[in-house]
């Protein structure tokens, strides 16, 4: 995954224009150079991809100017182009090609008239390539193929415009894309959107484009979705869509949360800083939705008559985090709502034989909204017929348009890379789905629903009192931090907690951990345990904490330091650390989490880690 970001409009006369300064808003909202805006907007973008950067500045005067270099954007120097009218700019996630100066976006054509630059993976690109045998190539990308074919459409039809070029060029491309171009001699972005997210942010003097809200909110909020297929062409004055070379309207959104929200807020990282917002962003995911004294739910979403009623099987799929959080779900819709349920990682998943479409229901668990591989199975259980639902964070993003219907969790924004408050978000969400697929069915009386509902609302306030214990899992990281390998185990509900921890501290600091089933310790993990691989293990309710203590035990006397979290009035007395969890029955486990994310957090800390910004990852993948 990468980032994009596009600016045209009006500026702030005589204000900073070295393109390194913030491009804060003065003189009623208009802004002091295009090449700051686009710098500041790739700062905000980063967590997408920080390997190299690079932007395209357009003047009447100084014409196209390209600058980018392999590397993070802060080491990226914008230049000065006092008459820049607009600009696009990249940061890069590798794919194709190793993050070098010359596999940097943006792109450009032989003559260096027409800059791209471009998400996603353009997968007919080698015969492309072989098709425009007469250009030169500089890079080992697959986007330097779109310019070469703007060039292309320009050359052979002169008094076709970029607009056209880049309609033409599209439907030329096989593979998922976000595109922006520009070109020397014309005022205006355009852009194209097939499997990768753009989106549009609507000032009154000025327009975005960008992956992202995140690039430009603290300018506007008022914002349009691009939908796959739509090319858009933004000007002084405007902007044009089109869908299937027809103009089209889509609809502007205002987006409810602050552009300081995307901000640290005084924490060192964005990871802390998410972690401790989960309280509040539970709080979000909650509000209006339950009814816990009548036993219910609204997450204002339907399905046709009957449909729950005859349900055979709910299947979720999903990737990393999401995946964890709905093997989580799974054992709730098993027990409130009587349903067998399922959870295959998408990348893996097919319809499969022996199940009835119109009895499935199949559930993608995204937080971005535009996982490929999520996508992709999305689209598999479309094509067998199956009804599909989605549990994402991302108003506008492609999986609401494709399924059947949507709950948003409702976290807020998440930066850092390793996904903190959008699974407790998620897990909240889709158990709040569980009981009102229960009740819909008959399966789950309401005294069973309330006492769930009121272990939901407990949620934020337990997480509060884990992070107000956070010094006791600072001091633990700073024990056994620098230990061989870590094991994270759980049984029932504790078994996905146990995967999402060892993922969290593999993908953060860099050390190896494992995360699986307590009962697996003695069919082979046990061969690898010493007195230098700490056990973490999930001793709360809903978790079966006296089977998952007693293989604990075996790991124990094989020399291992064992670290639990354990139900409040529990008491174990051989654990080298206890951390204790406030009592929320079924989503204690949930609680847990948290200590097991504050514990990566503080060891990738102690050793000096990048945590926002892990080594070869980013936030989401939009390729498969």
């Amino acid at each position: 995954m990468c980032g994009i970001i596009g600016y045209i409009g009006e500026l702030h006369a005589g204000g900073q224009t070295d393109g390194k300064e913030s491009s804060e808003a003065t003189d009623g909202g208009k802004f002091q150079s295009v090449g700051g805006i686009v710098h500041r907007g790739l700062k905000n973008l980063e967590y997408r991809g920080y390997d190299s950067a690079g932007v395209a500045l357009v003047g009447p005067t100084s014409g196209l100017t390209v600058t980018k270099r392999s590397g993070e954007v802060d080491g990226l120097t914008v230049p000065d182009i006092p008459d820049a009218t607009h600009g696009v700019g990249h940061t890069r996630w590798s794919t194709h090609g190793p993050p070098t100066d010359a596999n940097a976006h943006p792109h450009t054509d032989c003559v260096g008239d027409v800059a791209v630059v471009h998400n996603g993976i353009v997968e007919n690109h080698e015969t492309l390539k072989r098709e425009l045998a007469g250009h030169e190539f500089t890079s080992d990308t697959d986007t330097e193929v779109i310019p070469h074919l703007i060039e292309e459409e320009l050359t052979a039809d002169p008094s076709a415009d970029l607009l056209t070029a880049v309609q033409r060029v599209e439907g030329k491309l096989e593979g998922s894309y976000a595109i922006c171009a520009v070109r020397e001699d014309e005022g205006e972005i355009v852009v194209a959107r097939r499997g990768s997210p753009l989106v549009l942010g609507r000032g009154e003097d000025a327009t975005f484009v960008a992956s992202d809200v995140t690039a430009f909110l603290e300018h506007t909020r008022d914002v349009t979705y691009l939908e796959d297929g739509d090319v858009a062409s933004l000007s002084a004055d405007g902007v044009e869509i089109f869908a299937s070379g027809e103009p089209v309207e889509r609809e502007i959104e205002t987006v409810t949360w602050e552009a300081d929200a995307a901000e640290k807020g005084g924490y060192d990282h964005y990871m802390r800083k998410e972690i401790h917002e989960q309280p509040s962003s539970l709080r979000q995911t909650l509000a209006g939705r339950l009814d816990a004294d009548g036993g219910d739910v609204n997450l204002d979403v339907s399905f046709p008559p009957g449909f729950l009623a005859d349900l055979e099987e709910i299947r979720i799929v999903a990737c990393g985090t999401s995946y964890y959080a709905g093997r989580y779900a799974a054992q709730l819709f098993e027990e409130l709502a009587g349903v067998r349920a399922t959870v295959e990682i998408a990348s893996e998943y097919e319809f499969g034989a022996g199940r009835t479409p119109d009895r499935t229901l199949v559930v993608a668990v995204t937080q971005s909204g535009e996982t490929a591989d999520t996508l992709g199975a999305v689209r598999r259980a479309n094509a067998a017929g199956a009804r599909t639902f989605a549990v994402t964070n991302t108003l506008g993003s492609t999986v609401t348009r494709e399924v059947d219907g949507t709950a948003f969790i409702r976290a807020g924004p998440e930066i850092g890379v390793a996904a903190t408050k959008t699974f407790a978000s998620q897990v909240a969400t889709l158990a709040m789905l569980a009981v009102a697929v229960g009740r819909d069915r008959g399966a789950l009386a309401a005294a069973d629903a309330r006492s769930v509902l009121e272990d939901l609302q407990g949620l934020p306030g337990a997480i509060q009192q884990v992070l107000d214990d956070e010094e006791q899992v600072r001091e633990a990281a700073r024990e056994y931090g620098d230990s061989e390998a870590f094991f994270f185990v759980g049984r029932a509900l504790g078994v996905p907690v146990a995967l999402e921890g060892a993922l969290k501290l593999k993908e953060i600091s860099y050390d190896h951990a494992e995360g699986f089933a307590a009962g697996e310790l003695k069919h082979g993990p046990l061969a690898l345990v010493t007195p230098e691989t700490p056990v973490l293990a999930v001793l709360t309710d809903g978790a079966r904490a006296a089977e998952t203590m007693n293989n604990v035990t075996e790991a124990q006397t094989r020399g291992a330091p064992a670290l639990g979290c354990v139900s409040a009035g529990d008491e174990y007395d051989t654990l080298d650390v206890a951390f204790d969890v406030p009592d929320v029955g079924i989503v204690e486990p949930l609680v847990a989490n948290v200590y097991l994310q504050l514990f990566a957090y503080h060891v990738a800390n102690e050793k000096g880690r990048p945590i926002d910004k892990p080594r070869n990852l980013a936030k989401s993948v939009t390729v498969e």
